[in-house]
């Protein structure tokens, strides 16, 4: 196999000193938050009993991108941790009767979303894993029709018998205590229907019994039965399968289930609708209502529980098949967003939700949505909806503290960077992240309150491993869409002497530049000492066939060996290649390079 071996001579950048201190630190961090939260079991500590169908997505988001991290770089003893807690979460859910069979028993796609990342993380580290494989087989299975205890899926309509799904299958009826630990904090939220009796005005007091009663009976009569865009999440549980396997059953029921979507958002007039009854008619339930439907354009978030799931699923369809048309699916509904908006203060303003008397609440239209376009197509179309952005050259440049849920608050300053606005981004993330994973051990350190008292979302607040800035500069895409995406990224480092994923000891590496058909990294090794070897790949999944790749120093041009590239990294030594591919040309897979 032809390797390209560094020549360039010269003290590390800072970056990569920061971006290997980052890992190093949160290599030491992950043991640290395990023996603070957790038992020797792995089971987290917190109270004793939890009731309703909210939580099970928190336990595993308190570790969520811990095999994430190792295969980007971590030490694989932290994936082992992972791999440990996420049994352990299964066992402490399963005993607070929200888990059964491994999955939760019944909740909607956001929350399922948030769980499975961890899930799905496993893979990428470890393909070997036989029993990890039947579970993504057997989960998958529950939301095909091919698990009569879980019958989630109507295959006659193509489309879920609920949005309230699970491993006991569609939850047709909410009971009281379904929502029991929802309550105070959808009581802040606008009310979901806008005739809920007893109620005037735009938010509904969900902890009064009373009120609590209507909104629950208007639930399970308008809410609970037939299908809303939120499930088409669930195309990531299946996709996660057929990399697995191969199977083609699971590409198939991906690809029906977006384009069954797509014919209902045609049926609509371009707007996608958010409740299809039980008979696969849209707002058969809502009085013909296209909005008003769980999750949907009105309640509880609006456009985001939209364009979300569609994003999601047209991605993994582009992943299944190279065909970039899917993504004309969530393009349509973002260009029907900002063909409503206006510009305030040198802002875009789009409407986030639509009620009885239209288009309402205008908000700034969270970049990530079409970033994720742009950073899979790169076509032009998807540039030009940038630019369509006034805010973009003033404000997205800013590398704000802190990490957010999804770990993706800085998908527009990335942006910037790899289109060439923003030279110094890196050395910014990479210290805002530092500086965040500091923060929550100071939190972690003193935090001496009663785990009975804690909220759930108790331990993903304190998590201090990372990864946003290690995606975006390695690996060459934004973080993974939040609530259940899959990561789609431009190249994958290999330790080629440990033959274990992720980027080896002391190597630091930087995308600096995208094109339709290259990347340009610089890999640099900031150990005097020692030698360091390395393949890259092309894409999270083997999607991309690299064909060959340049020193830029040199013009030495070597072909891609079995559609990966090799790196021999001397002391002290750096090389900036330019790498070219075909994308999304291979058949997506976990299965790791056969060595050579």
């Amino acid at each position: 196999m032809t390797a390209f071996t560094a020549t360039q001579f010269t003290p590390p950048p800072a970056w990569a000193l920061a971006q290997r201190n980052l890992i190093t630190t949160m290599n030491a961090a992950a043991p640290c938050f395990q023996q603070r939260y957790t038992r020797a079991d792995g089971s987290l500590v917190w109270r004793q009993q939890w009731p309703g169908m909210d939580g099970s997505d928190d336990g595993y988001e308190a570790f969520q991108n811990w095999s994430l991290f190792s295969a980007l770089g971590g030490n694989s003893d932290i994936h082992q941790r992972a791999a440990f807690l996420w049994e352990a979460v299964t066992r402490q859910f399963t005993a607070y009767g929200q888990i059964w069979r491994e999955f939760d028993a019944f909740y909607d796609w956001m929350h399922h979303g948030e769980s499975s990342t961890a899930f799905y993380a496993l893979g990428l580290v470890d393909s070997g894993n036989q029993l990890a494989r039947a579970r993504a087989r057997r989960f998958a299975h529950m939301y095909m029709g091919l698990d009569p205890l879980a019958p989630n899926w109507d295959k006659e309509r193509r489309m879920m018998r609920s949005p309230i799904t699970g491993s006991k299958g569609p939850r047709l009826v909410n009971e009281w205590d379904d929502w029991a630990t929802h309550r105070a904090i959808l009581a802040d939220y606008p009310a979901p229907f806008e005739d809920i009796p007893g109620v005037d005005g735009p938010v509904a007091n969900w902890n009064d019994d009373r009120v609590y009663g209507e909104i629950l009976k208007l639930l399970n009569e308008r809410q609970m039965r037939g299908d809303v865009p939120l499930n088409l999440t669930a195309t990531s549980l299946v996709t996660h399968a057929y990399t697995w396997t191969g199977d083609t059953r699971y590409k198939q029921w991906v690809l029906d289930y977006l384009e069954a979507w797509a014919e209902r958002i045609a049926a609509n007039d371009g707007l996608c609708p958010d409740n299809i009854g039980p008979s696969g008619k849209i707002g058969e339930l809502m009085g013909g209502k296209w909005w008003g439907g769980y999750y949907g354009w009105r309640w509880p978030h609006g456009c985001m529980s939209i364009i979300q799931p569609l994003t999601i699923a047209a991605m993994n369809a582009v992943l299944l098949t190279g065909d970039m048309h899917y993504l004309d699916i969530p393009r349509s509904q973002l260009d029907r967003l900002i063909a409503l908006g206006r510009v305030e203060h040198g802002v875009l303003l789009v409407p986030q939700r639509y009620c009885d008397n239209g288009w309402t609440d205008y908000k700034p239209l969270p970049p990530e949505y079409p970033i994720q376009l742009w950073a899979m197509s790169q076509a032009p179309e998807d540039a030009a909806r940038l630019a369509l952005f006034p805010e973009r050259t003033s404000h997205w440049a800013a590398v704000a503290p802190g990490r957010g849920k999804g770990d993706d608050i800085h998908t527009a300053p990335w942006e910037r960077f790899i289109n060439g606005a923003n030279p110094n981004y890196p050395q910014q993330i990479l210290d805002a992240q530092w500086a965040e994973v500091a923060r929550r051990l100071n939190v972690l350190r003193a935090d001496d309150g009663d785990p009975e008292t804690w909220d759930v979302h108790h331990w993903q607040n304190i998590n201090p491993v990372h990864t946003e800035a290690l995606v975006q500069l390695t690996c060459g895409g934004p973080q993974i869409v939040y609530h259940g995406g899959l990561l789609h990224v431009r190249l994958r480092y290999f330790d080629a002497e440990t033959r274990r994923p992720g980027l080896p000891p002391d190597i630091g590496a930087l995308i600096h530049e995208l094109g339709p058909e290259h990347a340009t990294v610089t890999l640099v090794n900031i150990n005097p000492l020692a030698e360091r070897r390395l393949l890259i790949q092309g894409g999270a999944f083997g999607e991309h066939a690299l064909t060959e790749a340049r020193d830029t120093a040199t013009d030495a041009t070597a072909a891609a060996t079995g559609g990966y590239v090799r790196v021999v990294l001397p002391p002290g030594r750096s090389i900036t290649l330019r790498i070219s591919m075909r994308r999304y040309v291979n058949q997506p897979s976990y299965a790791q390079p056969a060595w050579f």
